[in-house]
């Protein structure tokens, strides 16, 4: 046998086995581990390990609620809030009443200064701190910064906020000039978050998986309807549900603004571009 014919091993070859013509064994064996070192270093670098550790997802509890950093529109209105209900709780109640009196968005203020009232008007937390809507407002807004971004929550806020008080406020006005209503529902109070809230929930509604969305609607949606049915404060309630509505007709527009979620998609995405072959 001449040498260059010569084939080289990585150990014993038993006599009787054929070899395959082109291929060796030492060789196979060392593209093998060539092909697994690489294939490890690929997973390394993705984040992907085969411990199952890795692949269950950590809860968070701390996310839904704002922060500086991650939420501040959420959070510098939260602290907006909590020092005004904390006015109105310790300061004179003759200063409190004037303060709510200001800034309250009846027809006779939406008349003459309606910009100043609108914004003024959601400075105010009515019931406090502790009320169901300063809750809702934290998880709500919160959730919805984190999937569309501040300037955009605050847009569907006020979106929320001034259609659902222009379109309870305006009836009341036309009502009095018919003779319907007294003069005295020209400055009727009207301030709080309510609307804001209502309409950021059914706007978040949307970005949400089914077995999520449907019960925050229906949960939220039918405290609106238990309250209307009480007959407290109609305008307020049917304002509460208008603003759900407001919310819910937004969908088409967050879902554009939906955030990306940085996860496997995006990691996909770099690594495509980071092993393009050269133009």
């Amino acid at each position: 046998m001449d040498a260059a014919e010569t084939v080289e091993t990585a150990g014993p070859v038993l006599d009787g086995i054929p070899r395959q013509p082109g291929t060796t064994p030492g060789r196979a064996a060392a593209e093998a581990a060539d092909a697994g070192a690489c294939a490890e270093e690929t997973e390394a670098r993705a984040g992907r390990t085969s411990s199952p550790h890795r692949r269950l997802p950590f809860p968070r509890p701390w996310r839904l609620l704002p922060t500086p950093v991650g939420t501040p529109f959420a959070f510098f209105y939260a602290t907006v809030l909590v020092m005004t209900s904390l006015v109105a709780e310790y300061a004179d109640p003759a200063l409190v009443h004037a303060l709510h009196q200001g800034s309250s968005t009846d027809v006779a203020h939406l008349v003459r200064t309606p910009v100043p009232v609108l914004l003024t008007s959601a400075l105010w937390v009515a019931g406090g701190v502790g009320s169901l809507y300063a809750l809702a407002f934290l998880l709500v807004l919160t959730a919805l910064e984190r999937r569309i971004g501040g300037w955009r929550t605050a847009g569907v806020f006020l979106l929320g906020h001034v259609l659902a008080t222009l379109a309870t406020e305006v009836p009341v006005g036309f009502a009095v000039l018919a003779g319907h209503l007294p003069g005295s529902s020209l400055h009727r109070l009207d301030y709080g978050i309510s609307f804001g809230v209502a309409a950021s929930a059914g706007a978040l509604a949307g970005l949400l998986p089914p077995w999520l969305r449907w019960p925050l609607l229906l949960g939220f949606g039918g405290m609106l309807v238990d309250d209307l049915i009480a007959f407290t404060d109609p305008m307020t309630n049917w304002g509460h549900l208008l603003s759900l509505a407001i919310g819910v007709a937004t969908w088409p527009v967050v879902r554009e603004w939906r955030r990306p979620s940085g996860g496997a998609g995006e990691l996909h995405a770099r690594q495509r571009g980071r092993h393009r072959p050269a133009q």
